[in-house]
């Protein structure tokens, strides 16, 4: 059998055809391991005891290379990677992913004296197998976005990567374990994310919380039979520190110190911190642990695929939070709300580097938004598309009169005219838009719809970016106090004309989707899953093993 599996097929078939020739056989458990793997070669499937070896490919080039030499006939090293497997779950993973149980009992199977070269051999390849994908999902994340959005270009790329070399080092290293480790994200948003997720399982052992009846908004200082279960709720989580009630206090009574617990809580659900309890904090209130747990495994999923070689400066934007951050040196120094794209708009997950900044920009109307928007109030209006502020260009750049086209021919957004909305405060791009290289025509912008920022949800857009205090991040974009200070950057924008400034470094700018995280303060922030895309990942979670399909370099 030589057919490659999945992703690391092509990095595989580099492996097999390269190298070293292969040391001469030896007889005893080399030799059984060369007959175990020559038997499963001729399978359209290889398994050994019916456990599927995905990494079938890589076990038969790792073992030619060292003439089929043993690797985990010593037994604190096989134990070092039983007991990596089995807390895997701490990651959010699945030890089942990994062969667990039919290694604890093969284990103990081949430490008996009367245990056969055979059944060592069976040993041995399984490990393996349980090794590279234990080191494949916590290097490169078990889900693979690709596989729910054709678009994703965030994926890790690792050119020149020698799957047998990466293994022999791991091996080589004098403590297994500390080198397994290694393999997981380095960032604080990682161990925060375990840290948290440990913490909520043992919430659930100890019997979680119960959910909020509906009901009128409560209050401070309001009385309710209700309160009670608010004070349980917010207890179990750590938001309320003491839920020990003063001498004579009546529990139905919102007292200050629920109302502070309360407005922490909101602040942790990306909730405006108002101190009441209405319809949004108590459907956050009211989530179940096992749905926060979910999150937690999903966002460390995420964190695997996502965290790593972060540049030393970037821009992020939290689609799921609807905030956008600029980064420098491993912290935020600057973070604000955003307004993302609608439902059937969605902003979609892309890296790529801001290279220029637009003042007072013109603003062409996409095909999608003319489709939808546009025609349809064209048609029964032409003069709709003047009110909107919108001019109508043909392909020399003449200006034409909306009433002297026949909007009822067209039946998309492909029309050959363009329109275009001048420079101006009430401009859809507002005074400055930040671009970026990418194949949605998505970018960041400054917008005089700023009362949206002050709702809790802010799915608004036709898939930009909205940015709320836009020239805030210009300001720390461009990085040059003396020619684009704040006060330059106001007295371009005061020509009322349009100017592109290209940045002296490019910026990298990410926009991801996270859930859940733990913040700079430690405390773990969980948002809405509002493109349902929590749900995707979490299916993809659950799936049996499988190598990623698209190519590392």
């Amino acid at each position: 059998m030589r057919k490659l599996i999945g992703l690391l097929g092509l990095v595989f078939l580099a492996a097999v055809t390269g190298g070293e020739p292969a040391p001469p056989v030896q007889g005893g458990l080399p030799a059984a391991i060369a007959e175990h793997i020559t038997q499963l070669g001729t399978e359209s499937a290889p398994a050994i005891r019916d456990s599927a070896l995905a990494a079938y490919v890589i076990i038969e080039n790792f073992y030619a290379r060292r003439g089929f030499t043993p690797v985990w006939s010593e037994p604190a090293r096989a134990k070092a990677l039983i007991d990596a497997i089995r807390d895997s779950v701490e990651d959010g993973l699945v030890p089942a992913d990994y062969h667990y149980n039919s290694l604890v009992q093969m284990s103990q199977e081949v430490a008996q004296p009367g245990a056969t070269d055979s059944q060592r051999a069976e040993f041995e390849l399984l490990m393996m197998d349980a090794a590279v994908r234990l080191g494949y999902h916590l290097w490169f994340g078990k889900v693979d976005p690709v596989s729910f959005d054709s678009g994703w270009n965030l994926a890790r790329r690792v050119p020149g990567f020698d799957p047998v070399e990466e293994i022999e080092k791991a091996l080589s290293a004098p403590d297994l374990a500390a080198t397994i480790g290694k393999q997981r994200p380095d960032e604080a948003i990682y161990t925060g994310l375990k840290r948290e997720l440990a913490r909520y399982r043992d919430i659930k052992t100890h019997g979680g919380w119960e959910p909020i009846p509906q009901g009128p908004t409560l209050k401070p200082g309001d009385s309710d039979l209700r309160i009670p279960l608010v004070r349980a709720r917010l207890a179990a989580t750590g938001d309320l520190p003491d839920a020990t009630l003063a001498a004579g206090q009546a529990p139905e009574k919102f007292d200050p110190a629920l109302e502070q617990a309360l407005r922490a809580f909101q602040s942790r659900m990306g909730l405006n911190a108002d101190g009441t309890i209405g319809p949004n904090t108590l459907a956050e209130l009211s989530v179940p642990v096992e749905n926060r747990i979910r999150q937690l495994r999903i966002n460390l999923d995420r964190g695997r695929v996502l965290l790593y070689d972060l540049p030393p400066e970037f821009v992020v934007v939290n689609i799921a939070s609807q905030q956008v951050s600029y980064a420098r040196a491993g912290k935020l120094v600057w973070t604000a709300r955003a307004q993302v794209g609608r439902q059937y708009r969605q902003t979609p997950e892309y890296r790529s580097e801001i290279n220029y900044l637009v003042l007072n920009p013109t603003w062409t109307v996409p095909p999608g938004i003319i489709q939808k928007d546009i025609l349809p109030a064209a048609k029964r209006d032409p003069a709709s598309i003047t009110r909107k502020g919108l001019r109508v260009l043909d392909a020399s750049g003449r200006e034409l009169a909306p009433s002297a086209i026949n909007w009822q021919r067209f039946k998309s957004g492909n029309i050959p005219y363009t329109l275009r909305q001048d420079p101006g405060p009430t401009n859809a791009l507002g005074l400055v838009k930040f671009m970026f290289p990418n194949p949605y025509a998505v970018y960041l912008h400054d917008t005089p719809s700023r009362s949206l920022f002050a709702r809790d949800e802010r799915t608004t857009s036709s898939g930009c970016v909205r940015v709320d205090r836009p020239f805030e991040l210009a300001e720390l974009l461009l990085n040059d106090s003396v020619k684009w200070g704040r006060a330059q950057i106001d007295q371009a924008v005061a020509t009322g004309k349009l100017q592109n400034v290209t940045l002296a470094k490019r910026v990298p700018v990410l926009l991801v989707y996270w859930t859940a995280w733990v913040d700079g303060d430690g405390k773990v922030q969980f948002r809405r899953d509002i493109y349902g895309r929590d749900e995707k990942w979490a299916q993809a979670l659950e799936e049996p093993f499988r190598f990623r399909r698209e190519p590392l370099g």
